[in-house]
């Protein structure tokens, strides 16, 4: 169905038209569901928390390689993390700087460390001036065929920004610049993003969060792994 960029009480919104077209997707840090969040969420207690390594005297500098509509940076920002949100997709990129723009008014989310750059994860990553602490990655791997179908927002974002199928490059490319550790959240029965297990895993009912540490990775050896098919390029570390 074809997508339209619109204003909906002002708010920059992705419309799917169309017979049985879905709702409006827009970006909203200040909705009811993102603010009880902020408020009543769990503070470190929650998995993400866990899975980046936030304790009452670590707040890492987290660069979010794959922000889709910006959930899970705002949670991490709202937990006193500072955080780097990337999109290459030009669209989500605008709804995401709209909903940045319109939060901007309030006090108490100014006072968050939470900023976007548009831009291809892989690309930046191999130009980067400051190693983030913490590099976390939700890829949009390809459909089951078999799945149901998925929530009103993955679905316009898969229509938008298609799968991530340069993923496991991206991965790689984490494991080169992150300093302690690289973050990978998946479906609790899903794959892992490569052939190298996590060393760590926090599972949650729907979800999971697989955490790698670069210092323990055999790089040359990882580097290696990406020639998964004949003539496919592999990646020097």
């Amino acid at each position: 169905m074809p997508l339209s960029l619109i204003k909906i009480n002002h708010k920059l919104s992705l419309q799917q038209t169309g017979q049985h077209a879905p709702g409006p997707v827009c970006v909203d840090f200040l909705s009811g569901k993102s603010t009880y969040r902020h408020h009543h969420g769990g503070g470190k207690n929650q998995l993400i928390a866990k899975a980046v390594g936030i304790t009452s005297k670590i707040k890492p500098f987290v660069l979010d390689a794959t922000a889709g509509l910006g959930q899970d940076a705002f949670v991490l920002a709202t937990l006193g993390c500072n955080v780097l949100m990337l999109e290459r997709s030009k669209i989500i990129c605008a709804l995401l700087e709209d909903g940045l723009n319109r939060a901007k008014n309030e006090t108490w989310f100014r006072a968050l460390s939470l900023k976007l750059v548009c831009a291809d994860a892989i690309n930046y990553l191999k130009t980067i001036s400051s190693a983030p602490d913490v590099i976390y990655l939700d890829p949009m791997f390809p459909e089951k065929t078999n799945s149901a179908l998925p929530k009103k927002e993955m679905r316009l974002l898969r229509e938008v920004a298609g799968d991530d199928i340069d993923s496991e490059k991206l991965f790689f490319e984490a494991v080169r610049v992150a300093k302690k550790r690289i973050v990978v959240k998946r479906a609790r029965l899903a794959p892992t993003i490569s052939a190298q297990k996590p060393d760590l895993v926090f599972t949650g009912k729907s979800g999971r969060f697989d955490i790698y540490f670069p210092s323990k990775i055999n790089r040359a050896a990882f580097s290696a792994a990406l020639v998964t098919d004949q003539g496919s390029p592999c990646l020097n570390y």
